[in-house]
C-alpha cells in the first residue's frame, strides 16, 4: 500500500459477500505482523469488518523484521523486544500521523468498505498509535481501543493522555495490570473523567502486560474473550448502525 514515505506491506481480511463494511484500521504490538494478528483480523472480519492490519515499521522492512519463534515466553520476550524497541522509538508521532492518513485513505477507496467512519484499534504500542489517530483524524474515526497499550501517561508534551479530550465517544482502553503504576492509572482516569468519558478505561484482572496474544506467555484466555466482550459492542454502537 502506497505511503508519503514508501510502500507498506500490510494484511488485510473482509467478509466474502460482495458487500459494503465498515472498516477498521488495526495497529499491531512490537511483535509485529504475525499469524496471531493475521487470525485476529480474520475473527473481526466474520462479524462484519474490513480490517486493515498494517507494518508499522515497513520503512526497515517487510514483516517479520527479525526471527520470531513459534512461541514467545516470558524468558526470550526481552531479548526479542529489545531488537525491535529501537525500530519503534524511530517511529515518531510525526510519521505515525502521515502514515496514519495514508491507511485510512486505502481503507477508504476499497470497494468492500463502506462510506461511513472507521474505527481503529491497536495492542501495546498500537494502543498509543490508535489514539494519536483517531485524535488527529476525528471526522474519519468513530471509535477507538487500546489493549494492554504501552505508556498512556508520561511526562512528554505529547503524553497520550493529553490527547484524550479529542477521542471520540466511544472509546476502551483495556489495561493489564502491569501496564501503568497506580498513579499513572490514577492520572489517566482523571483525565477520562474530565473529558466525560465514563467507564472508557478498565483493568483488566490478573492480568499481564500483552494477554491478548496467544503465541506469549502472556496471553489469558479469559481476558481474550473479555476483549471481543468490550470491542465487538463498542464498534457495532459506534459503527454499524451509520
Amino acid at each position: 500500500m502506497p505511503t508519503a514515505d514508501g510502500q507498506a506491506d500490510a494484511f488485510a481480511a473482509c467478509p466474502d459477500d460482495g458487500e459494503r463494511h465498515p472498516g477498521v484500521l488495526l495497529y499491531m504490538d512490537v511483535f509485529g505482523v504475525r499469524p496471531v494478528l493475521e487470525q485476529r483480523a480474520r475473527e473481526l472480519a466474520e462479524h462484519g469488518y474490513y480490517v486493515l492490519v498494517p507494518n508499522l515499521l515497513y520503512r526497515d522492512g517487510p514483516a517479520p523484521l527479525v526471527e520470531l519463534p513459534e512461541h514467545i515466553t516470558h524468558e526470550i520476550r526481552p531479548a526479542v523486544a529489545a531488537q525491535l524497541i529501537p525500530l519503534v522509538m524511530a517511529h515518531t508521532a510525526e510519521r505515525v500521523l502521515r502514515d496514519a492518513d495514508a491507511y485510512l485513505e486505502f481503507l477508504a477507496a476499497q470497494p468492500e468498505v463502506g462510506t461511513g467512519p472507521v474505527a481503529v484499534i491497536g495492542y501495546c504500542l498500537g494502543g498509543v498509535l490508535a489514539m494519536r489517530t483517531a485524535a488527529a483524524y476525528p471526522d474519519r474515526v468513530a471509535a477507538v481501543a487500546g489493549f494492554h497499550p504501552g505508556a498512556l501517561v508520561t511526562d512528554a508534551p505529547d503524553s497520550p493522555h493529553h490527547l484524550i479530550p479529542e477521542l471520540p465517544a466511544h472509546t476502551h482502553l483495556g489495561l493489564a495490570e502491569n501496564d501503568m503504576p497506580s498513579e499513572s492509572v490514577d492520572e489517566l482516569n482523571r483525565a477520562l473523567d474530565a473529558a466525560g468519558f465514563d467507564n472508557a478505561a478498565e483493568i483488566y484482572p490478573d492480568t499481564v502486560h500483552g494477554f491478548t496474544m496467544s503465541d506469549t506467555d502472556a496471553f489469558d484466555p479469559a481476558a481474550l474473550q473479555r476483549h471481543w466482550d468490550r470491542l465487538l459492542p463498542l464498534l457495532g454502537r459506534a459503527l454499524v448502525n451509520r
